[in-house]
């Protein structure tokens, strides 16, 4: 593929790049009029990457600044990986490779401690050095068999419900998401565009007509806002004339857990809706148990969801928190060179130090293991029985498992 040159993408060359990108994604590969107005101001084309032949683009790459917050609230620099597409005719030939190794040598130049990416497909990421790092749950809750008080009307905690329009939601929405994951690992920053997409002051990035949601906000007893959720439903019938509504959560933050109570409770008792489906929620959501039955909520979807490749192993472990004190010694390779080597790890609840070291490993891992265990969700133990953690020094995983673990497992409800 000597041919093929991978390069940024200049301007006149982006509504190729867009067809590709569609073309990629199995969308008709015609660009629509006004789209390439619509998204141009929107992208860096310093960060778009093509692959280019004969003057053609037949693979996509993007990135984008972005925040990911690690244990503890602290917020990462990161580098949020999108819109990778390769053309069926150009498949298997190293292309993804070669942009994937341009953005990742920039990123690090960058100072972005790791790079994050939502995976399409779970077996093509981990060659690059990305681990699964946060899994999402998909809940269908059948309000008719959940148990739930019929007469309940608000808040028994003396709160409230309001419904609010889109203007509205985006002057509040924006700060209390950001409330939201300063406390809650795993969520990621999202643009002035993203509020603006989700609220139809922009074109939608599908180019369909937008269809304004239900806004629902919590207020606290002292009038604080703490939750909010954005929510549309059907209109669906049966042959005896009973409402059998669907109501689908599109987006669902809450600071305390009295607010996320009373947000799902609320949704929940919407009149003439018999099917609750829930968007993305972390494994570990309270829904299920909110519920007098519990089975009530089916999951309908489980998978894995955020991916993370570290690429400065210092200011990535020193960024989190842990929740006892210890040491370890990790030998982290990394074929790509970015971030290998051996580290020592001394964590406390006060705080952590990591640096490279020559002390002997107590742990031997490739870097896409330390991504999939960089946010708490996964077990160095179970890792090493599937032989993908040596334990160098015996009982160093159970070690590792009490420093990195987290009481709660990490969320991402965004797709980016």
């Amino acid at each position: 593929m000597s041919s093929v040159d991978v390069r940024t993408v200049t301007e006149s060359e982006f509504p190729d790049w867009l067809r590709a990108l569609r073309t990629g994604f199995l969308v008709p590969p015609v660009v629509p009029d006004g789209e390439v107005e619509r998204r141009l101001p929107h992208v860096d084309l310093g960060r778009t990457l093509g692959a280019f032949e004969a003057g053609r683009c037949v693979a996509t790459f993007r990135s984008f600044a972005q925040e990911l917050t690690a244990v503890g609230g602290a917020p990462v620099a990161a580098s949020g990986v999108s819109q990778v597409t390769v053309t069926p005719t150009h498949r298997r030939r190293g292309l993804l490779g070669r942009m994937m190794a341009v953005e990742l040598a920039a990123a690090k130049e960058r100072g972005e401690a790791v790079s994050t990416l939502i995976a399409a497909e779970y077996p093509i990421y981990g060659r690059y050095g990305f681990g699964p790092a946060a899994s999402l749950t998909e809940w269908t809750v059948d309000v008719r068999r959940a148990g739930l008080d019929p007469r309940w009307s608000g808040p028994e905690d003396g709160g409230r419900i309001d419904l609010i329009d889109a203007p509205e939601f985006r002057k509040i929405g924006p700060d209390l998401h950001d409330q939201v994951r300063a406390v809650r690992h795993g969520m990621v920053s999202r643009s002035e565009l993203s509020w603006q997409a989700r609220t139809g002051a922009i074109p939608q990035p599908d180019g369909q007509p937008f269809t304004e949601p239900f806004y629902a906000v919590y207020r606290s007893p002292s009038g604080e806002v703490e939750g909010y959720a954005a929510y549309s439903c059907d209109d669906h019938w049966d042959d005896g004339k009973q409402p059998m509504n669907t109501a689908t959560v599109r987006d669902l933050v809450a600071l305390t857990a009295a607010a996320e109570r009373a947000l799902w409770r609320f949704v929940c008792s919407v009149d003439w809706v018999t099917l609750v489906k829930s968007g993305y929620r972390a494994p570990d959501d309270l829904l299920p148990l909110l519920l007098p039955n519990p089975r009530a909520a089916q999951v309908t979807t489980y998978a894995d969801f955020l991916w993370v490749r570290v690429l400065d192993v210092v200011r990535a472990l020193e960024s989190r928190t842990y929740g006892t004190s210890g040491s370890l010694v990790l030998e982290l390779r990394d074929a790509a060179g970015f971030a290998g080597g051996r580290y020592r790890l001394d964590a406390s609840p006060e705080g952590a130090a990591c640096a490279p070291t020559s002390a002997s490993a107590d742990l031997t891992m490739d870097i896409a293991e330390l991504g999939t265990l960089y946010l708490g969700d996964e077990s160095a133990v179970r890792l090493a029985a599937l032989g993908r953690v040596a334990e160098d020094t015996p009982g160093a995983a159970a070690r590792a498992d009490l420093l990195l673990r987290t009481s709660r497992r990490p969320w991402c409800p965004d797709v980016f």
